[in-house]
């Protein structure tokens, strides 16, 4: 009989020094390596936290879409514009309702060296796996927005994955980093010999982004090439409105001073936004934003604007607007959105523009924003004509205490000739109200239901005061103590659902107003017959517009909204071979 041993049999306990595999200097030359086509900065709007539609820009708070709009990226596009010596891209992932997964496998294809995206408070954490993801390709990471600028160290301390806040307004601070960051490794920006700073791009541009630099900081100096600064965290010190890390500190610099002349600033780059893709209520075919101005001198305490822009009020040329337009409709773009915080800010630009398009013949559908107090009738007429047939009014509120609370500085009186001239002049008016800013009982509330029913409107928001960081109503909801207790950034949602807690008007009886709102100005015989001209009119848009008005509806009636289907194999495809032939 065979005897089996076994090895185990009296061995004896054995220590000695540890001696791990180190696998790291055999992967990482693998992980150096990009594919063909990687890009250099990749800017991002990601996938939403539901899958569902939701508005995301450079100047405004996210939310959630009810009204079924899908806001072009002209802000993506603008800032990409100012990188023509890299290799750019941009990827809006809200119109094909794009899931992480395939947004994930869109990242290994670009590999960016720098992930660029935009971050807003009910998106807080949505956005930052974005970041996580974006780092797990080797990107640097990057956010600007209305979230970050106000909140950017608290951000940063909770999200490690995120290595950098533009705060404010953000092309040249952008630009400037990333100039920084690659003169650190192998792609340097040297000083050309006529005192220029950008070899690699035109003569012509490079003197632009000189202009836009130094008109807006005269004693601005590139921070690559200061010899005084020896090490790459003293170079990001001196980067204006940037927050940065210095191992475990966040650092926040000093702010940039804003863009004296917008006209300075290269035509956004609408080539790479999916033009085809973009949607508002009765509009047909590609479609796009047009930045008119940046600022607003209104007061309103409850807006964000102001975290961005301050109190200045910049607006571009006639000149430089007709460019961007022809520019678009060369694209195939014939309806646009005249975007800003408020087009009508300036009479001269407006009137001047208006001129233009007539004299050029643009054939062109626009709509834009105001407020009653800065349109005349004979302007309204002037912009029928060239092209203006909806108009978004920020009334707010029938009572005039709210209004006077707020700082609206606007009467009721005011809203109702401004309307009636616009309806005279062929414009469709759109208003916009808000239930819960402070002072607000079920009697106004009441007061402004019945206003938006006296109103000459043909679509309305119902949406619920939300305490956006940074705006004046943020510290005066902090002060009074009304945030809902356990309240979490993506909650500040001004469209579902709110974190207000008065004494008298909990959170649940704000939104019941606001929903109750909405069903009171909506289910009436004029709205309704409004609504069934257009689509009459429009044969083309019945399916969305259905889909839009029984959402509204049940966002009216209490239900909840289910998460719209994925496509997310068919967005990928689609964006691959975009790239590909580009």
């Amino acid at each position: 009989m065979q005897t089996v041993s076994n090895r185990g049999a009296g061995r004896r306990q054995r220590i000695v020094p540890p001696d791990f595999p180190d696998a790291d200097s055999a992967i990482q030359p693998g992980r150096r390596t990009r594919p063909d086509g990687a890009v250099d900065i990749l800017f991002v709007n990601p996938p939403a936290p539901d899958g569902g539609i939701w508005i995301r820009s450079q100047h405004r708070v996210g939310r959630r879409s009810r009204e079924g709009m899908i806001w072009p990226q002209v802000g993506l596009a603008q800032m990409a514009a100012l990188f023509p010596d890299l290799r750019v891209d941009v990827v809006d992932a809200i119109p094909s309702q794009m899931d992480w997964s395939t947004f994930e496998q869109l990242l290994e294809e670009a590999r960016p060296r720098y992930y660029v995206t935009q971050v807003t408070a009910p998106t807080l954490r949505n956005d930052m796996y974005g970041a996580f993801l974006a780092r797990s390709v080797g990107a640097r990471t990057i956010a600007f927005g209305t979230h970050v600028t106000p909140v950017p160290r608290q951000t940063m301390e909770t999200f490690p994955s995120l290595d950098f806040v533009l705060r404010g307004e953000p092309e040249l601070t952008l630009r400037e980093l990333v100039d920084t960051l690659n003169a650190a490794g192998s792609q340097s920006p040297v000083e050309r010999s006529d005192g220029g700073w950008w070899p690699d791009v035109n003569p012509e541009f490079a003197d632009r982004l000189q202009r836009l630099f130094t008109d807006a900081d005269p004693d601005w100096h590139p921070a690559w090439s200061n010899p005084e600064l020896s090490t790459l965290n003293h170079r990001l010190s001196a980067v204006k409105g940037l927050v940065w890390r210095d191992g475990s500190d966040v650092v926040v610099n000093p702010d940039r001073p804003f863009i004296r002349d917008l006209d300075d600033l290269p035509l956004p780059r609408h080539d790479l936004l999916p033009l085809g893709d973009y949607r508002a209520p009765m509009v047909r075919g590609p479609y796009s934003f047009v930045v008119t101005s940046r600022g607003c001198p209104a007061n309103c305490r409850f807006c964000i604007k102001h975290v961005s822009y301050g109190r200045s009020v910049r607006f571009r040329s006639p000149e430089s607007i007709l460019a961007e337009l022809e520019l678009l409709v060369d694209l195939g773009v014939h309806s646009v959105n005249m975007y800003a915080d408020l087009f009508t800010v300036s009479r001269e630009q407006v009137v001047g523009l208006c001129e233009l398009i007539l004299e050029r013949d643009l054939q062109l559908q626009w709509t834009c924003n105001s407020r009653v107090d800065f349109v005349d009738a004979e302007m309204l007429k002037l912009m029928s004509r060239a092209g203006c047939w909806m108009i978004s009014w920020g009334i707010e509120s029938g009572s005039e205490e709210i209004l006077r609370r707020c700082w609206k500085g606007i009467t009721p009186d005011q809203v109702e000739r401004a309307l009636r001239w616009a309806k005279a002049a062929g414009i469709l008016n759109w208003g916009y109200f808000i239930i819960g800013l402070p002072g607000e009982t079920t009697e106004t509330i009441r007061e402004t239901i019945r206003f938006s029913k006296k109103l000459p409107l043909d679509l309305v928001l119902f949406h619920i005061a939300a305490p956006h960081p940074g705006s004046p109503f943020f510290f005066e909801v902090v002060e009074n103590g009304w945030f809902r207790p356990g309240t979490q950034w993506e909650q500040v949602d001004m469209d579902r659902s709110t974190v207000l807690d008065y004494p008298h008007l909990p959170a649940e009886e704000l939104e019941r107003w606001a929903r109750r709102a909405f069903r009171e100005w909506a289910l009436r015989p004029g709205p309704i017959l409004t609504y069934l001209r257009m689509l009459l009119k429009s044969p083309g848009l019945w399916r969305p517009a259905l889909r839009i008005g029984l959402e509204s509806l049940g966002w009216a009636a209490g239900r909840g909204e289910e998460n719209h289907d994925t496509h997310s194999e068919e967005s990928f495809g689609r964006w691959r071979e975009s790239r590909t032939h580009s």
